[in-house]
């Protein structure tokens, strides 16, 4: 009897756990910036940044190198005029690549996709030791 009693048990959790997984899973996502489509002038931008290793020097979302700034949000913070300048006549630590003036208007096109897509710089978070996740408050 208490094997039956616990196949019992154990069909009705797999027949909650089977339920449960298809509703979760086939649930669309109901996130408009998840559904943003690249236009074609920033994919032609994108191929520009990985064309001159951008990354090497300059990061997005965070990620990449440490020479150059975080170009995440940087059309919103120095706008679009200052950025093709600073790609057409280098700066300081940034050389003049003889970019051509379409590849920075497909580059600029890129990096306002990625400034509308993201922001940065990324939050930190500190974990507490019971489970709760805060932002990292400056010290």
């Amino acid at each position: 009897m208490s094997i039956f009693r616990s196949l019992q048990t154990i069909l009705i959790f797999l027949l909650f756990y089977f339920i449960y997984s298809f509703f979760i899973y086939t649930q669309e996502a109901e996130s408009i910036a998840a559904n943003k489509i690249i236009t074609p002038l920033a994919y032609e931008g994108r191929l520009v940044f990985q064309k001159y290793n951008c990354i090497s020097c300059h990061q997005l979302y965070g990620l990449g190198g440490y020479l150059g700034t975080d170009l995440t949000n940087v059309i919103s913070k120095k706008g679009a005029y200052y950025v093709s300048a600073v790609i057409k006549n280098g700066m300081l630590k940034m050389p003049n690549l003889n970019v051509e003036d379409k590849e920075i208007i497909a580059l600029i096109e890129f990096l306002s996709f990625v400034d509308s897509s993201g922001v940065s710089p990324v939050i930190e978070f500190e974990t507490e030791w019971y489970g709760i996740i805060t932002p990292k408050t400056k010290k």
